[in-house]
């Protein structure tokens, strides 16, 4: 063997042999795709122990009302798989979820606001900017990873985000990313097909409940829509009823809300496996941006006087992913979501983003 061809095979012998022992597949990642959800303003408290009896009220003592019966059982793992039956019965077996306190394990906002948009800023920058301090319609000034996504081979132009929450364009700094991003106002920009604008006028058909943020329901077609119309690599949901009935006290309507949630990411998940481009290819990543107040009298409320509200949750399931289920002592942030949605589709957002929090350690 002449010595450069030597040199060349012992080189791939090397490699080999570092990949072997070091668990390290040869192959490349097979996960093309990301879906990203996040449900604004969920308690950990509800996702780890479901519902709270203490904020449960009963108007019916003879019988209880839909609520108790939707949502108590008498063990924290029965309430929690009652209220979010998919997180719990594939996510949480099949991947990996971060937050819980029972195991020693903590997930947190690290901007010390505790509020939406520093939140939502920090989790797709991949840090905390105090620049971005209020829920005013400010164009974000660092680029999300979903814009740094856009501007990759094979990314552009296969980026969406919906979101039921209009600050939702400065969030992504639509002037200068270009991304599109359907915010409820309407729900699909740009729409392409009769569902497209059947969607748009189910929305303008909806009563406005709170200012600047639609029902959920919209937003959840739209994004189905999307992936079932225009195949995204990159997907981003916000839903935002859990934030809007918390803060009117309505716990009903809070676990509603969420239980809505569960099901809307059961649905694209499973739609996505139905699917050649997505099935056995999809990551999916759930968050949210802030937490609650823990007792009766706070749990409405969120931001800096309410410190229960840094303290947050994560899950991450896919091809890649190994299923280690709840994971125990290990402490991680929401900025740690933009690195970890671009390293599940096989990209390095650290190296143009060098002050975004490192990927969830998944392994």
């Amino acid at each position: 063997m002449k010595p450069r061809r030597c040199l060349v095979f012992l080189s791939f012998l090397a490699l080999a042999t570092i990949a072997q022992a070091t668990g390290i597949p040869p192959a490349p990642s097979p996960t093309a795709n990301v879906i990203v959800v996040t449900l604004d303003g969920l308690r950990w408290q509800e996702f780890f122990g479901g519902a709270d009896r203490a904020l449960l009220k009963e108007v019916d003592k003879a019988e209880p009302p839909a609520p108790v019966r939707r949502f108590w059982r008498e063990t924290p793992e029965a309430r929690r798989a009652a209220l979010m039956p998919f997180m719990w019965e594939v996510v949480a077996r099949q991947g990996q979820v971060f937050g819980d306190p029972s195991q020693g394990s903590l997930a947190h906002v690290a901007n010390g606001l505790w509020f939406s948009y520093p939140g939502y800023a920090e989790m797709l920058s991949g840090f905390a900017d105090p620049r971005v301090n209020s829920n005013d319609k400010v164009p974000n000034p660092n680029p999300t990873v979903l814009e740094w996504l856009n501007g990759q081979r094979g990314f552009a132009g296969r980026v969406f985000a919906f979101g039921a929450w209009d600050v939702l364009p400065s969030i992504l700094a639509v002037g200068r990313s270009g991304l599109p991003a359907g915010d409820g106002y309407p729900p699909v920009p740009g729409p392409a097909t009769e569902r497209d604008r059947a969607i748009n006028d189910l929305a303008d058909d909806l009563p406005p409940l709170w200012d600047g943020a639609p029902l959920d329901a919209p937003i959840m077609q739209a994004a189905l829509e999307c992936l079932r119309t225009r195949q995204p690599r990159v997907l981003y949901v916000m839903l935002g009823e859990t934030d809007e009935w918390g803060h009117e006290g309505r716990y009903d309507l809070y676990l509603d809300a969420a239980w809505r949630g569960d099901r809307f990411i059961r649905r694209i998940w499973e739609a996505a496996q139905s699917m050649p481009a997505y099935a056995g290819k999809t990551a999916l990543v759930v968050a949210v941006d802030h937490g609650r107040g823990a007792t009766p009298e706070d749990w409405t409320d969120h931001g800096e006087k309410v410190p229960a509200a840094e303290r947050i949750l994560m899950a991450v399931m896919g091809p890649d992913t190994p299923a280690l289920g709840l994971r125990k002592s290990v402490t991680v942030t929401a900025g740690q979501l933009a690195a970890t949605a671009a390293a599940l589709v096989g990209e390095d957002f650290n190296a143009a983003a060098p002050k975004a929090a490192p990927p969830l350690p998944l392994r």
